[in-house]
Order: structure tokens, then sequence, then C-alpha cells
């Protein structure tokens, strides 16, 4: 069975690695081609109900995957395939509805997630809206398919499909470019940029469906029919699993409407929290999957009351191996922030400015990366001892705290909505600093209602090794900032490589040897892994 885990682990990691380069290589293409100008400012609005429902519904590890897994892996292929039949046809019958409304009502729907949006960019977000409104059909599709197929243990297809939308979408600026050359880059052609971008986002949700139905036929869980059977007791079964989780897990996607309803009156705003945001999420996603994946399974072997104490254990190995990653991960993206963006994104219509902006926000996002992961570990013990609730409340109420610290930090979308307060009216920055602060109140509220629930915590010598691996990266910070601002690197993209490069590496060792010395086990234990060497 172990085994099994970490083959699995593996998989989903390789399949993962791929799909994130694949996704960091579109950004690159949008930014060379858009900038931060109003086709990517605007795209950002349009995407944020039909991105929605495709993270939402047909994510990995989403609603409809995990009612599907939970669900099919307990029965046969035959009836698992009559399941999945009449699910696709409940689910789709909805979703048909879902998307003629999102074409019927783009226009009202911009207003309301962009409501300062200057004329320009509301107008191109209606019409990318209307495009990809049929995301919001495929993406139940894929997320049901996908939970099939993992049901039946197949995991590669699931993980490396987001690369077939990275793809789609490259594909289609390229054909954008070769009609147009280097007048896509130029304001005058925002409107046909826009709807290009939307059209082949849409592709990419299509092609993750199509992909999907060969694999499905092989496992003989592929039936393309209509059924309409309510009282299976695996469609209800289905049903009832997928209600809860899917409000659950649609809280943290509302924050992410609470952030562009306040960036709606800063231009290019939306566009450069997009481009931040995925230099955050490229690494996080790999070092979630890489720490999260194999202790899962540990959380929920784990959870009667003779094994408390290796529980215990185990939570503080995930979040103390969480902040070893985090901490000066975070450290370097505050030290390095322009230059690690200018490197990535730096040509064509993403000039210096937009460097700059997108920069700020790095920074922002790179002090909360400790909590984004922890977070994730807590929510994960929660569930593995049977609590969706504390969860659920806790990210219920973080949409009411990152609503008034949005509103504090930035000023309100309009003048006159905020406090109006210079010490805290930080722009765009601001909107991540919101985030960031609902993100540590809810790790902390989490940690305290854990220590309750499994009648107490080591709370004390966790933080205080948490400190000790903070100030190693903070001193890993200061020399990389020290360095990449002291020495006059040469210019182009071999100065940018050789500044970010040594920079980086500086502060990694400088980390490294301090967490070693500060005697935290996890941080060892960490530097063992990326030396592929067996800890001690």
């Amino acid at each position: 069975m172990a085994k099994s885990l970490r083959r699995i682990a593996l998989i989903v990691a390789a399949a993962t690695a791929l799909s994130k380069v694949a996704g960091l290589l579109r950004q690159q293409v949008i930014a060379a081609a858009f900038g931060v100008g109003a086709a990517y400012d605007a795209y950002n609005y349009a995407y944020v109900l039909p991105g929605f429902l495709l993270i939402l519904l047909g994510g990995i590890n989403g609603p409809f995957h995990s009612a599907m897994v939970s669900v099919l892996a307990r029965r046969p292929r035959q009836e698992g395939a009559h399941v999945l039949a009449a699910i696709n046809t409940i689910v789709g019958a909805g979703l048909i509805v879902v998307t003629v409304l999102l074409v019927l009502f783009a226009d009202p729907l911009i207003d309301l997630v962009g409501p300062a949006l200057d004329a320009e960019r509301h107008r191109i977000a209606v019409l990318q809206l209307r495009w990809m409104a049929p995301m919001a059909l495929f993406a139940g599709l894929i997320g049901l398919g996908f939970g099939a197929l993992n049901a039946a243990d197949v995991f590669w297809l699931p993980s490396v499909s987001p690369l077939l939308s990275s793809v789609a979408v490259i594909g289609g600026i390229g054909l954008l470019w070769w009609q147009l050359g280097s007048a896509i880059t130029q304001p005058s052609t925002a409107v046909i940029g826009g709807i290009a971008l939307a059209a082949s986002t849409t592709v990419g949700a299509v092609l993750q469906w199509l992909i999907q139905l060969p694999a499905l036929a092989k496992e003989g869980l592929n039936r393309l029919q209509l059924v309409w059977d309510w009282k299976d007791p695996g469609v209800q079964e289905v049903l009832k699993v997928m209600g809860p989780a899917t409000l659950s897990s649609g809280m943290l996607q509302i924050n992410v409407f609470v952030s562009l309803f306040f960036a709606s009156g800063m231009p290019a705003a939306a566009a450069g929290l997009g481009y931040a945001n995925l230099l955050v999420q490229t690494p996080l996603g790999l070092l979630s999957n890489a720490l999260l994946v194999p202790l899962l399974p540990v959380y929920a072997r784990l959870t009667a009351p003779k094994d408390r104490p290796e529980l215990i254990a185990r939570i503080r190995q995930g979040l103390m191996l969480s902040n070893a990653s985090m901490l000066p991960l975070g450290a370097l993206m505050v030290a390095l922030a322009v230059p690690i963006v200018a490197l990535i994104y730096q040509r064509g219509a993403f000039d210096r400015s937009a460097a700059d902006l997108v920069g700020q926000l790095l920074m922002a996002y790179g002090i909360g990366m400790p909590a984004y992961l922890a977070r994730d570990v807590l929510v994960r013990v929660f569930y593995a001892l049977g609590d969706g609730t504390t969860p659920f409340r806790w990210s219920l109420g973080g949409i009411g705290l990152n609503a008034l610290f949005c509103w504090a930090f930035t000023g309100g979308p309009t003048p006159g909505w905020g406090l109006q307060l210079p010490m805290l009216n930080a722009g765009a920055a601001g909107l991540v600093l919101a985030t960031v602060a609902v993100n540590l109140i809810t790790c902390l509220g989490l940690l305290l209602a854990l220590q309750r629930q499994l009648g107490g915590l080591p709370l004390r010598s966790w933080a205080l090794d948490s400190s000790k691996l903070t100030l190693a990266a903070a001193a890993g910070g200061l020399a990389c900032w020290w360095l990449a601002t002291a020495v006059s690197w040469p210019p182009g993209l071999f100065g940018l490589l050789l500044q970010n490069g040594l920079c980086a590496g500086v502060a990694i060792g400088l980390y490294g040897l301090l967490a070693s010395a500060a005697g935290v086990p996890e941080a060892r234990q960490l530097l063992a892994m990326v030396k592929r060497r067996k800890p001690a």
C-alpha cells in the first residue's frame, strides 16, 4: 500500500509539474502579446465566473471530482458507468442553463464583478464572457469524468490535462500573431486580441473533456447517452456528497471575486494580479503536492484516540515542512521581486513599468507564502478527523474579512468607498495584503480550534522553531537583496539570469546553514530531501 501511495504521489507530482510549466509558458506568451493592456485586464474579469466553475467543478480534488471518487471507488465498473451517465445527464442539463444565463446576462454580470471598469474594458469583458460561457458545461463534465478515472486508478491523465488548456491558449495567440504580427501588442487590436484569448480558453476546456473520453471507454465507464435516473442509490450518494462539498469549496474562490471587485477601479490591477499570482501558484502547487500528497493518507489513518500522539507529531511535520519550504521562498520573492518578474515576463508588450507593478504585487504575495500552504495542511487534518464544518466556517468568515481588509487597504473600487487613510491605502498591493491577512488569521483560528479538538498541542515549541526558521529566511532574504542591489549586473537576459541565480543561491545557502544550525529537525529533513539522501 505504501509503495502504491508513493507511486501515485510521484505520478501526480510529475503531471502537475508539466502542467505548471505549461501554465507558466502560457502566461509568458500572454505577457508578451498583451502586457497589462485592456485585453488581458478585461480577461481577468470575464474569466472569473467561467474560471470559477472550471476550478470549482472541473478541478482535481474539487467537489465533483471528490464525490465521484468516493462513490465509484466502491462500485463495479458497470454500475459506475450507469452512475456516471446519470450524473452527467443531470449536471449537464443544469449547466446548460447556467451557460445560457452567462450569455444573456453577460453585461450586468461584468458590472457586478467590475463595477468601476472603464467603457473599453467593460465592452471587451462582456464579449469575452460570452465566448467563455460554454466552459460552465464542460467544467462539470471534466470534473465528473476525471473523478471516475481516478476511481479506476487512472491518475496521470487528470493531473496532466490542464496542460491542454495552456497549449490551446498559446496556439490561439500564435495564430493571432501570425495574422497581425507586431500589431498584436497595440491598443487598437485589444478587442480582437481579447476575443482570441477567450475563444482559445474555451477550446482548451473542450480539449480537456475530449481527452478523457477514450480513457473512460477503455475503463468501461464511457456511456454517451442521456440517463434520467434520480433514484439510483449511487446517483443519490454522489448528489449528497457533491452539494455540501461544492458550497464549501466555493468559499475560497469567492475571495477572487472580492479582490477583482475592488481592483476594478485600478487600471491594469487585475492583469498584474494574474501575472503575480501565477508566479506564486507555480512553486506552491509543486511543493503542495510533494508535501501534502504523502501526508494526507497518514492523517486519515491516525484518527483513533490511541494514535493521537503520532497524529500530533505528523501535524507538526506537515506544518514545519511547510514553513521550512515556504519561508525561504517568500523571502526570495520579496528580495528579488522585480528581477524575477523581468526575467519571466519582460518582453514584447510587457515593459518595465509592467514589471514594476507586478513586482510590487509579488513582494506582497511573498510575505504571506507560509500561510498559504499551512492553511491547506490544517484543513486536510480537519477533513481527516471527519470535521468539514470548522474549515467551512473559517472560509465563510474569511470572505467577510477579505472584503473588510480590501476596503481598508485600497480605498474601495471608486473614490469615497474606503477609509481613505494614506498609511493603509496600498493600491493593488493592498488587495494582496488583504488576502495575506485573511490567510494568517485563518491559520491561527484553525490551529487554536485543532488544539481544542485534540486536547492540546505543543504550540509554544512549534512557534519557537517557526521563529528560528523565520529569522534564517529573513537573513537569507536580506543578503539576497543587498547582493541584488549592490552589484552592477550586466543588462539583458544574461544579466537577469546571473542576478537571479547568484542572489537566490546565496540566500538559499545562508538559509540552509542557519536553519540547520538552529536545530529544527524538519529543516534538516527538507535539506536532506533536496540533496536526495535519506534523512538521519
